[in-house]
C-alpha cells in the first residue's frame, strides 16, 4: 500500500507517552501518534488535547491512535477517518502503561477532567 500524502511510514514515534505532557507534568486520557512525524501527544478527550494543537502548529493533520489494540487513523482537516499504512514500529504505547496515564501523575477525579 502505498502511504497517503502526510503519512511517513519510516517516523518512529517521539516516545512513551505524550511529549508536552511529559514536560509540563501533565496527564492523558488516550494517546495518539503523528502519522507524519511521529510526535505523540494526548487525545482531543484529554484536558490538553496535544495532539490537536500539534497538528494545528505544524500542518500534520493526520493522526493514527497510539492505544494498544487500535490501528485507526484520523484526519483534522476533513474531521474523519481514513485508512493508512503500517507505521514504524512501535504501534502503540507501553502495555505496561495506564490509560490514562502516566502513573502516579493522574487525579483521582480525571473523569471530570476529560472533555
Amino acid at each position: 500500500m502505498t502511504a497517503p500524502a502526510g503519512i511517513d511510514v519510516t517516523a518512529p514515534p517521539s516516545g512513551a507517552g505524550c511529549l508536552e505532557c511529559e514536560a509540563t507534568g501533565g496527564w492523558w486520557f488516550h494517546l495518539r501518534r503523528c502519522a507524519q512525524c511521529g510526535h505523540v501527544g494526548c487525545c482531543d478527550s484529554s484536558p490538553s488535547r496535544h495532539a490537536r494543537a500539534h497538528a494545528a502548529d505544524t500542518g500534520h493533520p493526520v493522526i493514527r491512535s497510539f492505544e494498544p489494540g487500535e490501528s485507526w487513523f484520523y484526519d483534522f482537516t476533513t474531521e474523519r477517518m481514513l485508512r493508512g499504512p503500517e507505521l514504524a514500529p512501535p504501534q502503540h504505547h507501553p502495555l505496561d502503561q495506564p490509560a490514562p496515564g502516566p502513573r502516579g501523575r493522574v487525579p483521582a477525579d480525571w473523569q471530570v477532567h476529560l472533555r
